[in-house]
């Protein structure tokens, strides 16, 4: 095994994809303090030795994991927003919000490792609020989006599978009036 893990240029970056796809799964049914390569090679369809080659230790995966998750909500907004005028892409990251928050496995492990769940909240708050600033408008859009944020991470501790209600208290917090609203 080498110290930082390269894969060949003919491996495939589906591979890579399966192999974090895999380790949110895995991570919302062990946590991070259980996570198994092996599982995480089972669950994706790899031997361990494919999964060795895309992250040389669990370490390695967890650092890629952390960005790969970081990047697939990133990328579900802004799949979201595609193509919207600026005053809905408010109201489609919110939408995204729900969607991701209600079907994402790895968001689980709040259950089964809280301290480590609160530890990544710490970093990823002000990500969210910043992010959050930038698409509300108006002199109270700072209050709002940490009210937006501290909605979110409510049901994300506190798991509720209504969505409209959780979209609702949202577009509430945000000062965004629902789409069939005059």
């Amino acid at each position: 095994m080498r110290g930082k893990s390269q894969p060949t240029a003919e491996a495939d970056p589906s591979t890579r994809e399966r192999i974090l796809a895999a380790t949110a799964e895995v991570l919302g049914r062990n946590g991070m303090t259980k996570l198994s390569l092996s599982d995480v090679a089972a669950q994706a369809g790899v031997s361990r030795p494919t999964l060795y080659r895309w992250f040389g230790s669990k370490r390695e995966l967890m650092d890629a994991f952390v960005v790969w998750e970081r990047k697939c909500y990133e990328l579900a907004v802004a799949k979201a927003s595609a193509g919207l005028p600026f005053e809905e892409r408010l109201d489609a990251a919110l939408r995204t919000i729900v969607e991701f928050q209600l079907s994402y496995p790895g968001l689980r492990m709040v259950d089964i490792e809280p301290k480590h769940v609160v530890r990544r909240l710490s970093r990823v708050i002000p990500e969210m609020r910043e992010q959050f600033e930038r698409l509300i408008p108006g002199p109270d859009s700072a209050e709002a989006a940490a009210t937006v944020v501290r909605v979110a991470i409510s049901h994300y501790l506190i798991r509720s599978d209504d969505r409209d209600q959780f979209l609702a208290q949202l577009r509430h917090a945000a000062g965004v009036a629902h789409p069939s609203d005059p």
